[in-house]
């Protein structure tokens, strides 16, 4: 059923309708409506036999969601930048243990400084924890991915992330084609867990490894993702076919054809870059995209695939390895071995910041006329930074970075105000 909706709403929605047993739910921002909207579902009776737990802390909810993974039952959770880091430690413990949980990012920036709003550094910091990574471009593939996790979740047993860009998809109103129950049942077969926590049977669980076989175990965890390479586009198929439309699969390709550019990014901005690489194949620029919707597993010989006569690569990434620079990139160049392609990195919105049309046209434009560094920070303001540098090289007590950063971006603004009041 078409319906105008937010986009917390719509996956709160697919998640019922995927019939958890277990939510584990701790607020924070902007994952928070996905939870209450559950909660909701769970308070009114329209999602049934399903135990919604209040826990204190994101450690917590994780925690709780392992217990009760380990029990048997199907279960779902949700957090977001600081609080994916909170749990980290059992992030890892759930990969390791092969428990499928089900888990939303809505992803947000990293502190220090405080910063409420998007970018990918979150779900960047744990994407080698063991858990499948899948990003939505859409609200529509937020909620159709959701459906697609459990399902992928529990025939390898193994935890997956469903990725979706804070505000800009949590918070939008869009039109979203939500699922009957009885579509999503057909799709979605109910759990049955390859091991189960039984006091008639007991076992241990989380034991104590030596290095005799921790490469073994660990290398089964990894035989998982390359077995999830097969079946996420096969999931995704089956569920084309029943629901009538994309969603999912390893990757997005978009006017790739002839394309000597090709742009590559995660979730969201993909549509704006779809905007601009409509604009420039207007102006005769042969330039095309390639959205990654499987990030772990990273789909190497697919984007190989995709990539393969393009004469330079452009990696949009919403964050940023510090010291490195792109985390995607550094995917794409192992996706390239042996192409010998040239790979630019875009580092673009961090913590909110818009992501133009202009801004990325001219990123474009300059990596066709080989203009482009290995590395771009888009719109960065290069008067203010080079001034807190003239300032730390000049000052030893030069102060914090943020609060300089932010009165030095303020100064006109001040300077302005002043000279208002002057005036009056």
């Amino acid at each position: 059923m078409l319906k105008q909706t937010e986009g917390s709403q719509a996956v709160a929605e697919a998640v019922a309708l995927s019939r958890p047993e277990v939510v584990c739910a701790y607020p924070i921002t902007p994952q928070t409506h996905i939870v209450e909207g559950v909660g909701a579902l769970v308070k009114a009776g329209t999602l049934k036999n399903c135990e919604f737990i209040n826990v204190e802390s994101e450690f917590a909810a994780l925690s709780v969601a392992i217990g009760s993974s380990a029990a048997g039952a199907r279960t779902y959770t949700a957090t977001a930048s600081q609080g994916l880091l909170f749990m980290a430690e059992a992030v890892y413990n759930a990969a390791g243990l092969g428990l499928p949980i089900v888990m939303t990012v809505g992803n947000r920036a990293i502190g220090a400084p405080i910063n409420i709003w998007n970018d990918q550094t979150d779900s960047m910091a744990l994407k080698d924890s063991g858990w499948i990574q899948l990003h939505a471009e859409t609200n529509q593939e937020a909620a159709d991915l959701h459906i697609q996790a459990f399902r992928l979740a529990e025939m390898l047993s193994c935890p997956v992330m469903v990725c979706m860009d804070g505000f800009i998809l949590t918070h939008a109103y869009e039109r979203v084609d939500i699922p009957t129950q009885e579509e999503v049942d057909a799709f979605l077969p109910p759990f049955e867990p390859v091991q189960v926590v039984d006091p008639a049977e007991p076992y241990s669980i989380g034991a104590m490894v030596g290095p005799d076989a921790f490469t073994e175990v660990r290398y089964l965890a990894h035989h998982k993702q390359l077995r999830a390479l097969d079946l996420i586009p096969e999931i995704a198929e089956d569920f084309e076919a029943r629901f009538g439309r994309k969603s999912g699969g390893l990757i997005h390709p978009y006017r790739t054809e002839d394309a000597e550019t090709i742009v590559v990014a995660l979730g969201s901005v993909n549509g704006t870059i779809k905007d601009v690489i409509d604009a420039m194949r207007d102006d005769g620029h042969k330039i095309g995209c390639v959205a990654v919707c499987s990030f772990r597993p990273f789909p190497l010989e697919a984007l190989r695939d995709a990539l393969h006569d393009a004469l330079r690569i452009v990696c949009v990434e919403k964050s940023l390895a510090i010291g490195i620079g792109g985390v995607l990139a550094s995917a794409v160049r192992m996706s390239l071995r042996r192409l010998y392609r040239e790979v630019f990195t875009v580092v673009a919105g961090l913590g909110g910041r818009p992501i133009t049309r202009a801004s990325l046209r001219d990123v474009f434009e300059r990596a066709e006329a080989e203009m482009l560094d290995d590395v771009t920070f888009l719109d960065l303001n290069w008067e203010v930074v080079n001034a807190h540098l003239a300032r730390a090289r000049e000052v030893r007590k030069s102060g914090p970075i943020a609060e300089n950063i932010l009165k030095a971006m303020h100064a006109d603004e001040g300077a302005d105000i002043e000279e208002a009041e002057a005036g009056e």
